[in-house]
């Protein structure tokens, strides 16, 4: 196992991080008050179930970010090892088990959890975050972004465009509020930060986050999740409009190119 389970308490819910394969997260989403639970790309079925029981909370949902299999390759063992009924969210047809496909601003509920999905194409054509927030809540509640939004980093752009990630990151996810827990897919932080640093070298933020994650990581600890905001101040893919990114990118005024630049550079980065 890459990381231990760790438990993330939010207002009116609680985020069981589940390390899985190689260095993929799924996360058990519960509702403090009625202890309805949904599954967020449960690759590893077992682990999924074992904690379910464990946790004595009522699972009935899964979330699957995209169709890759470290993603939605466990939903089909999933549905048939569960002995209740799973609604089995997604947006894209190549997904397994899936019986409710989803679109952009679609929305259902975990418990008194709400669920507001945003269609994040690029990476996969129909990749698919989940806002989810308490209905009676000021608490600004969690995303859960797979392989759109990394810590200080981004999906390659294996079935989209630079516009598509662009609007993904710089104008849904960059539009949630700042103090919205990420909840991203794997554990590529340090990697991620690397390059951040390559881009801004100067950059105070992206420095201290790389001796948090390092003193994390040496103890098995996940680095998930950041924040909006956080986000916002070290990821270069959501500073495209920042003048010290446009300059790395070979002094770039426009956003988009900016972020073209640094994907393809980022493809072929060497910590």
């Amino acid at each position: 196992m890459h990381s231990t389970l760790e438990d993330v308490r939010l207002d009116s819910m609680q985020v069981k991080i589940l390390p899985a394969l190689q260095d993929n997260y799924m996360y058990l989403i519960v509702d403090s008050k009625t202890r309805e639970a949904a599954v967020v790309d449960p690759v590893d079925p077992e682990l999924v179930i074992k904690t379910v029981q464990e946790e004595n909370v009522k699972l009935n949902k899964v979330l699957t970010t995209h169709h890759h299999w470290d993603h939605a390759g466990g939903n089909e063992k999933l549905v048939k090892l569960w002995t209740g009924e799973l609604q089995v969210y997604g947006g894209d047809d190549r997904i397994g088990a899936m019986n409710h496909k989803v679109r952009q601003d679609d929305t259902f509920t975990i418990g008194n959890l709400n669920v507001r999905c945003l269609s994040t194409p690029c990476h996969t054509s129909g990749h698919i975050c989940y806002h989810v927030t308490a209905s009676n809540s000021h608490d600004p509640g969690a995303v859960f972004t797979g392989d759109t939004l990394f810590q200080g980093g981004c999906g390659r752009f294996f079935e989209g465009t630079p516009e598509e990630m662009y609007d993904a990151l710089c104008a849904k996810l960059s539009a949630l509020p700042d103090d919205t827990k990420v909840f991203c897919g794997h554990e590529y932080t340090l990697q991620n930060m690397s390059f951040a640093r390559h881009v801004e070298p100067d950059n105070k933020c992206i420095q201290n986050r790389i001796e948090w994650a390092k003193l994390r990581r040496a103890s098995k600890d996940p680095t998930v999740p950041s924040t909006i905001g956080e986000e916002k101040s070290w990821n270069p893919f959501m500073r495209v409009h920042e003048t010290t990114v446009q300059q790395h990118a070979g002094g770039q005024t426009n956003p988009v190119i900016t972020m073209e630049m640094l994907r393809k550079e980022k493809d072929n980065f060497k910590a």
